[in-house]
């Protein structure tokens, strides 16, 4: 629900407004002149001015002078007649959101007073996200100390204050939207939103939507107009995540926007100018996917003006001890739990391991080992099962499995001339596991899931699946 002040002479349009507002759940006051607005501006605070330019004595245009005066910020909208645009626009000039003309219609003013509360909405978690993250994303704040990631954090330091367009590419992982909100937040734009935005995770036939926005009746579903996220990036940052997933067909589309800063809703003909700067993401090759006649060679140069590349954690692994430590404060800050220590064996494992999920791998196993450790200090016990399993087997290299496939079958499988029974086995391995994670845990079903990397819900739901053949064990 927003507040919402309505200040105009006629009765029959403030009455309309004050009924129309109400009925969307909004509360709404209304004014009947311009001063008297002024005075329940002092009073109290709203989310929205709708105020008529044209009303005797203190005008629309006065009454948002006095406003700019008093230091009152809230975002408004005039209401106009058709002969006085040049007025709206000054009013615009004076900070007004946005102006409407009398007669108005509903749809439209409701679209207008949409966009301003999407607005509102998306500065304030932008505020908010800005007072937790003052010191989070300064560039100094990257965890790792390496050659590459100083060269890292002194590119970002450097780039930051540019408009031009950045490519970040690497693995999954390491950090990629992280690098972007850096950018973005020692820039000068940092007032301003910043939106991302997953290309790969929205449906092809919604992504034009998602992108610039559509009108009411656009496609079928379509029952109201939408603001799409480069109107909600205005003034400040859109990422494109996985930009390699953008279908080819919208990469054109793209690269118009990059070129003309314009673009249109779907089904709609109005155009839209936009400030942004883009950030475009990928873990793919962009070049090679150039070479495939997969993605646009215009919009990849169109992309990488400046390109990010962000090292995966195998190349620097003298950083992986600094990101555990890092972790285990954050978890057992979280967590409420006393600071753990690692001991020097767990510390080598942990450096040893090649970490193919990056970042993100480290954070995940260092919140596990966190949950099952109960001594104050971790030791091998508590570590993923897979890190203490690749050490005997080369642990820098990207291993598929501990077996390689040149290798003979276990003697434990029971190979024939006609084969083996390949879901018997599955079966039988997969219940001596939970079997040995139920002991493990003293039958803690929470813990057994963990050691096993199943959610409680899987991991109960295949204890069911085994029934009364787990009991007996």
């Amino acid at each position: 629900m927003q507040s919402v002040l309505v200040v105009d002479d006629e009765p029959q349009v403030r009455n309309l407004l004050v009924d129309l507002f109400g009925s969307y759940g909004h509360e709404v006051v209304g004014a009947g002149e311009g001063q008297a607005g002024i005075d329940l501006l002092k009073q109290r605070k709203f989310d929205l001015l709708l105020v008529d330019l044209s009303m005797p004595g203190m005008g629309g245009i006065d009454v948002l002078r006095e406003m700019k005066a008093l230091e009152i910020q809230i975002p408004s909208i005039v209401i106009t007649g058709f002969g006085s645009i040049q007025s709206a626009v000054e009013a615009v000039r004076l900070g007004a959101y946005d102006y409407i003309t009398k007669p108005f219609n509903i749809d439209e003013l409701m679209i207008t007073v949409n966009r301003v509360f999407d607005h509102m909405k998306l500065r304030k978690e932008n505020t908010v996200l800005k007072k937790q993250i003052k010191g989070k994303y300064n560039f100094r704040k990257m965890i790792g100390n390496s050659r590459r990631m100083q060269v890292l954090h002194r590119l970002i330091e450097k780039i930051s204050d540019s408009d031009s367009t950045v490519l970040i590419s690497g693995e999954s992982g390491t950090g990629k939207e992280l690098v972007a909100k850096m950018i973005h937040f020692n820039s000068s734009r940092t007032g301003e939103p910043f939106v991302p935005l997953n290309c790969g995770a929205i449906p092809r036939d919604l992504i034009e939507s998602e992108l610039f926005g559509h009108e009411k009746g656009a496609f079928t579903g379509a029952v109201n107009s939408r603001v799409g996220r480069f109107e909600l990036a205005n003034g400040g940052t859109i990422l494109l995540d996985e930009i390699g997933e953008l279908p080819f067909s919208m990469q054109v589309k793209l690269l118009r926007v990059i070129q003309e800063r314009e673009f249109e809703r779907v089904g709609g003909t109005r155009t839209i100018k936009v400030d942004v700067r883009i950030i475009a993401a990928t873990n793919r090759d962009l070049e090679k996917a150039v070479a495939e006649h997969k993605f646009r060679e215009d919009l990849f140069y169109r992309l990488n003006v400046i390109p990010v590349k962000i090292p995966p954690l195998r190349e620097r692994d003298d950083d992986v001890l600094l990101l555990v430590s890092h972790f285990i404060g954050e978890f057992c800050r979280r967590k409420k739990k006393p600071l753990v220590t690692i001991s020097s064996e767990v510390a080598d494992y942990l450096r040893s391991y090649h970490w193919p999920g990056n970042v993100r791998e480290v954070e995940n196993a260092v919140e596990r080992m966190i949950i099952l450790n109960e001594s104050g200090e971790i030791g091998v016990e508590d570590l993923p099962q897979h890190i203490v399993a690749s050490r005997g087997n080369g642990s820098k290299q990207h291993q598929v499995s501990a077996v390689e496939p040149t290798e003979d079958i276990p003697a434990h499988v029971p190979w024939t001339e006609a084969g083996v029974d390949l879901n018997g086995i599955l079966e039988d391995m997969e219940k001596k596991l939970i079997i040995q994670a139920l002991k493990t845990s003293g039958g803690v079903k929470n813990k057994a899931a963990v050691l096993l990397g199943l959610n409680r819900t899987t991991f109960l739901e295949k204890v069911k699946k085994m029934g009364g053949t787990l009991t007996s064990h």
